[in-house]
């Protein structure tokens, strides 16, 4: 540290130097490159030394001082652009005296511009011959010589902006993340889904069990909240008549932080009317190899040093089957009795509360024996309706609901069901549910009157899905935590 601050107070003295000097404004803003470095090297880098110099190419790059080599009157620097780096050769006699004596005290991470042609040097390196040489921005920090390990991973998280600079994995993670997102846009687009915006200011919390952030509007002298789910504006406007409707969005869930929860995420949530949680399931399937081959090449990827093949079927199994399939002790025709639920909660290890039914427990049970467990890529459906109060009930066994969640390396990606369009049911089950939080249960939903009178209007037999983009960027980056693929994750103040 006291090296750091001796360097930086270094840094400052150049910087007042700047000020006062006459060559211009020290921050100058008017610099334009015409070039940056990976379109130089996609463009020229086949060009031959002879090449070059027959046919000379002038162009104007700038970046961030990454190398630097001073060597008497010439001198190598390397910059850093967004796509890549370049090579600068610099030679007092074609800089002059005074540039050249100016240049020398440019100090690593500081952003230049400069004006040259293009040549090969003796080792083969495409580079910039600079004529012109400008500092558009004096670095008062220095960079770090490493940026890596366990001590330095909760720095690279707080300061995703040196991470940034130095590690080009992050800027990679980044980079595919954004593409994750565009191919699901291109999805659903050729689809004839309308991408739509619904509020994140809600009065009333709604579309998940979630404990939501309070806040408050002045003007309206109002308690309000930040939403924990689009879904049921969403399905407002499925009531209104847009057919095919999705949204990305940023929810907010007032919750623990672990690899694999931050309080604010990004949801793709999608509607699609006269359709049923069977075709969400196909489609989730069609765009996972979808993702696969767009950013991998193939159905065949790592994750975590495992391989995944994502030609092979996903496989289909019930939230009971599942439970049964992972606890092999369990009597399978007690499985919905409350009685004999509570007895292996309490061997298990898992607090229930004194109003938890059947389908809560069953549920606490799968996520405590199974979830982890459910590494390939695994549709889990026919979930207890206690725990779904926003799908429809199966018509053959009421216990359940038309629901199903889609779980990869042992985490849930996406959450699909048929939905509950009928007015009079869901008035039913939100009544549970206030009945729920009166008794303590800070998940449970609210009671939403409007979104009732929209069903009251009519939905048609809708179909929702909701994928965690941050979960779907981990698996197709590689990343062990979800804070690795959230530019700025949560963290507690320094």
């Amino acid at each position: 540290m006291e090296d750091d601050n001796k360097l930086i107070a270094e840094r400052r003295a150049k910087l007042a130097q700047l000020r006062t000097s006459a060559a211009g404004p020290a921050f100058p803003n008017d610099f334009r490159r015409d070039a940056l470095a990976g379109q130089l090297h996609d463009a020229y880098g086949e060009r031959s030394a002879e090449s070059l110099e027959a046919d000379p190419q002038q162009v104007t790059v700038g970046g961030r001082v990454m190398l630097k080599r001073v060597m008497g009157k010439a001198s190598f620097v390397t910059i850093e652009d967004r796509t890549g780096r370049i090579q600068l050769f610099l030679k007092q006699d074609v800089l002059g005296a005074e540039t050249y004596e100016a240049f020398k005290t440019f100090d690593i991470g500081d952003i230049v511009g400069a004006s040259g042609t293009l040549f090969r040097t003796r080792a083969g390196e495409l580079s910039v011959k600079v004529e012109k040489l400008r500092l558009l921005v004096k670095s008062l920090r220095p960079l770090p010589d490493k940026w890596h390990g366990l001590s330095d991973t909760e720095l690279r998280y707080r300061q995703r902006y040196v991470d940034l600079i130095m590690n080009e994995d992050s800027r990679t993670v980044f980079r595919t993340r954004s593409r994750i997102v565009r191919y699901l846009r291109d999805f659903l687009d050729a689809l004839d889904f309308l991408e739509v915006e619904t509020p994140m200011l809600q009065p009333i919390p709604g579309g998940a069990a979630a404990r939501p952030f309070a806040t408050h509007h002045n003007a309206l002298d109002m308690d309000m909240y930040l939403r924990i789910a689009p879904e049921l504006y969403l399905k407002r406007l499925v009531a209104g008549g847009f057919d095919r409707v999705y949204e990305i969005n940023r929810n907010f869930r007032n919750e623990g932080l672990s690899t694999q929860h931050n309080p604010e995420f990004t949801m793709l949530e999608l509607y699609l009317a006269y359709a049923d949680y069977r075709d969400l399931m196909d489609w989730v399937e069609k765009a996972m190899r979808g993702l696969a081959a767009t950013l991998h090449g193939g159905a065949q990827m790592k994750y975590q040093g495992r391989d995944y093949d994502l030609d092979v079927p996903f496989a289909r199994i019930s939230v009971e089957d599942a439970i049964l399939a992972h606890n092999k002790d369990l009597d399978p025709s007690s499985l919905r009795d409350a009685t004999y639920l509570r007895t292996v909660c309490e061997r298990l290890g898992i607090a229930v509360q004194a109003h938890d039914g059947a389908g809560k427990m069953q549920i606490e049970i799968f996520e405590k024996t199974v979830e982890h467990t459910l590494i390939d890529p695994t549709f889990v459906y026919a979930y207890p309706a206690e725990v779904s109060p926003l799908s429809r009930a199966n018509d053959d066994d009421p216990f359940i609901v038309d629901r199903f969640e889609f779980f990869v390396a042992g985490r849930e990606l996406a959450n699909g069901f048929s939905e509950l369009n009928d007015p009079e049911e869901q008035a039913a089950r939100f009544k549970a549910q206030a009945a729920r939080k009166d008794k303590g249960d800070e998940e449970a939903m609210f009671y939403d009157a409007d979104y009732v009178r929209a069903l009251e209007y009519g939905m048609p037999p809708t179909a929702g899905l909701g994928v965690g983009i941050d979960r779907l960027a981990m698996f197709f980056t590689d990343s062990p935590s979800i804070r690795d693929v959230i530019l700025f994750p949560h963290m507690r103040p320094e």
